[in-house]
């Protein structure tokens, strides 16, 4: 679904993707945006910062408890602040405005293997529960317990505590990750891994300032401590 109120933007952005195969729906309004996402349930949305109605960081943060597809923003604001907020409320990328539909497709494709990657059909530990201590995590049914209580994960939260615990006490490089969960080597600059990880953190209960549970090798990457559970 592309959430889009430029007519001529959306009309050209949904115009190429449907020439490269993918079905398309279009809305304008962001109030009713919020409403048709989690009444259609599509795979990825394309989300406008800016939007009648109702606006994108506040869409992607109310429809992020029920919604679990993957989310991609537009802003046309430069500002790395605007682009951290939008992933730490639950946009798994972004783009900056003007947008670039050859990154665009090659973003939506990375973020669809990403999904593929971890169907049952392909990981073989999927139908099995892992068990760490007081953590469950069900690849298959994508859903993780902490102490007996759910808790609510974006779909690149999911995939990447996944990855992490498939490799249990060992290092995982941010280019490593990059290359498994988004399809492309890490320029330096991406910072979704790390705003993945601090979201894991608060969510699982780790301390930010002396994490115990996912720790930062400086200069290394990340590792997941199966005993610290």
């Amino acid at each position: 679904m592309l959430v889009e109120d430029s007519e001529s933007l959306a009309t050209s952005i949904s115009e190429y993707l449907v020439m490269e195969g993918f079905d398309v729906s279009v809305e304008g309004n962001g109030a009713v945006a919020e409403k048709r996402i989690l009444a259609e349930n599509p795979d990825l949305v394309i989300l406008d910062l800016m939007l009648p109605g109702k606006d994108g960081i506040s869409i992607c943060r109310d429809i992020r408890p029920h919604y679990k597809g993957f989310v991609i923003m537009f802003t046309a604001k430069e500002e790395e602040v605007d682009q951290v907020v939008g992933l730490e409320i639950g946009a798994d990328d972004y783009l900056i405005k003007p947008v670039r539909p050859r990154i665009l497709l090659a973003k939506v494709r990375a973020f669809l293997r990403r999904e593929e990657h971890y169907s049952p059909e392909e990981d073989p530990s999927s139908g099995d529960d892992k068990v760490f201590g007081s953590l469950v995590i069900s690849s298959q049914a994508r859903f993780v317990t902490l102490d007996r209580t759910s808790i609510t994960l974006t779909s690149m939260e999911f995939d990447l505590l996944n990855l992490l615990c498939t490799h249990p006490g060992e290092v995982l490089s941010r280019d490593f990750i990059a290359q498994r969960l988004l399809g492309r080597e890490y320029d330096g600059f991406d910072r979704s891994t790390d705003t993945g990880i601090s979201a894991l953190r608060k969510k699982l209960q780790d301390n930010a300032r002396e994490p115990k549970r996912i720790k930062t090798i400086r200069g290394k990457g990340y590792v997941f401590i199966p005993t610290a559970w």
